[in-house]
């Protein structure tokens, strides 16, 4: 699998790891590990904090909409 954002780019990168909000194959270089936080149910979506703290790859766009939302501030 290559990387999503790279390809758009123009490059041939080989995906590391998987964003867990779109499902889009990511590099080290487009990708966060981070703690974000958990949705339950059907839409709407409903965010909680996530109490076990694991930590989850997040590609670029993904992390960018979370924090433009201010979701990843209020919920973690």
């Amino acid at each position: 699998m290559k990387c999503y954002e790279c390809a758009s780019e123009g490059k041939d990168t080989d995906a590391v790891g998987i964003c867990i909000v779109c499902g889009r194959g990511v590099c080290k270089e487009h990708l966060l590990h981070e703690e974000t936080p958990v949705w339950e149910g059907n839409y709407p979506i409903e965010l909680k904090p996530d109490v076990e703290h694991i930590k989850r790859i997040v590609c670029l766009p993904c992390h960018n909409s979370l924090k433009e939302n201010c979701l990843f501030n209020e919920v973690c």
